[in-house]
Order: C-alpha cells, then sequence, then structure tokens
C-alpha cells in the first residue's frame, strides 16, 4: 500500500529549535484533499521580527493551544504509513518538531519525513534557486500569503506534483534516500566542476566555514573523503 503523502509547513518565533518555539503548524493529505491548521501558544512573546515576517501577533495566539494540545490532533490527522513532506525539514521544520516534543515529554510518532528541498537541489541542479517561492514562479503556480502554515502547505503540494512527475511518493521517498555518488559541484562559485578539480584552498575553506557539517552537504563530503580530498 503507498504511503500517504503529508504536506505540512510550521512558523516560528525564530530560527532556533533549541531557544524558540512553533507558533503555527498546517498540513494537507494529498490523497483526501483534507487540511490542518492551527495556531499554537508557544508560552513566550513573539519576536517583532518574527511577525514582520510571517505577520502572526502576540494577541493572534494569545487564546491558542499549547503545543502539548495540538500536537493530538496534528498526530491524529498524520496517523497510519506517512510521510511527512516540508521545504528545508531536514534543517528546519523536523527539528522543531522535535525539540517541541521533548519538551513535552511525548515520544515522536515514527513518522518518515522528506525533504522538498533537498529533492529539488538534486533533481533540479539547472535551476539557480531552490526557494519554495522560486519554485512557484518556475511552475507557473499563482502567488499566494508566503510564509502562513497552510498557503505554503498548499503552494509546496503543487511544486512538488511537478517536480516529481509521474513517480510515486514511494519512489521519491527510496530514491532521496539512496546514498548516492557526486562527481560534480552541485552548488556555490565552483558548481559544475568535477570535484576531483577542486581547487585545494577552496575544499579547505568548505571545511573550514562548516558548510560540510550540514546535513545537506553530507553527500559532498563524502565525495571529498572518497578522493582524499579531506
Amino acid at each position: 500500500m503507498a504511503m500517504r503523502a503529508i504536506f505540512y509547513d510550521t512558523e516560528t518565533t525564530g530560527i532556533k529549535a533549541e531557544r524558540d518555539r512553533i507558533i503555527e503548524i498546517a498540513a494537507y493529505d494529498a490523497s483526501t484533499g483534507q487540511s490542518f491548521d492551527t495556531l499554537i501558544n508557544p508560552g513566550c512573546s513573539i519576536p517583532a521580527e518574527a511577525t514582520a515576517i510571517h505577520n502572526i501577533t502576540n494577541e493572534m495566539v494569545a487564546n491558542a493551544p499549547s503545543f502539548k494540545e495540538a500536537v493530538q490532533q496534528f498526530s491524529a490527522f498524520c496517523e497510519g504509513d506517512s510521510v511527512l513532506i516540508a521545504h528545508n525539514n531536514d534543517t528546519f521544520d523536523y527539528y522543531f518538531l522535535k525539540e517541541e516534543f521533548k519538551r513535552c515529554s511525548l515520544p515522536m510518532p515514527p513518522w518518515k519525513f522528506l525533504d522538498s528541498l533537498k529533492w529539488a537541489r538534486r533533481y533540479r541542479p539547472d535551476l539557480p534557486r531552490h526557494t519554495l517561492q522560486f519554485l512557484r514562479e518556475t511552475y507557473g503556480i499563482p502567488a499566494n500569503q508566503a510564509h502562513r502554515a497552510l498557503d505554503d502547505v498548499i503552494v509546496l503540494q503543487k511544486v512538488f506534483g511537478y517536480m516529481l512527475d509521474d513517480l510515486s511518493i514511494d519512489e521519491a521517498f527510496q530514491l532521496l534516500n539512496k546514498p548516492r555518488q557526486l562527481h560534480h559541484m552541485p552548488f556555490g562559485k565552483h558548481q559544475g566542476t568535477p570535484i576531483k578539480s577542486l581547487p585545494k584552498d577552496y575544499v579547505a575553506w568548505l571545511a573550514g566555514s562548516g558548510a560540510l557539517a550540514k546535513p545537506e552537504n553530507s553527500e559532498l563530503k563524502l565525495a571529498l573523503e572518497a578522493l582524499g580530498m579531506l
């Protein structure tokens, strides 16, 4: 039986999962067309700079449920053999969920995850950028209220459908989790250059800057190690 694709997104008080909190979570079930969306009271003040991005104010979340209350409904919405798909999931949304579950002393459900940003970077290397809004423009999808969770989720579902083409979610999940060997630099000023031909000082800069420690660059790190360049 095919996995259920649940597209989801979070809005937060900041960008540090260990310090900041989720204030909105939304999801869309591509198989049923049903959606889920709730504001969340983070138990702290929302910084003005965060409100400037997503337009969620302290007044809006004052009577909203806590994460512990809201996540029960979210978990019920995602129950079953589901794969949760978010743009930049692996370095943002997943970690916020993980930290919130930890704060509530709750076990995180055995969900599978798929990062659509990672997919776009791997299978659309021809594009100069891979933000959700750039992909939306690339595929001719009408603009929406960017940076509100449910609006972004609906756009993501449409964008990912174009990127998948005729692949199933199961096939996409397997492909993205299958190790591959990089042969060309995937980003930066040396994008497209054979990895074995990268300047030594550039490789040293990558290592020293912490770029190779990021999860999304793990394949590049493995390729450099395999060539004895690290």
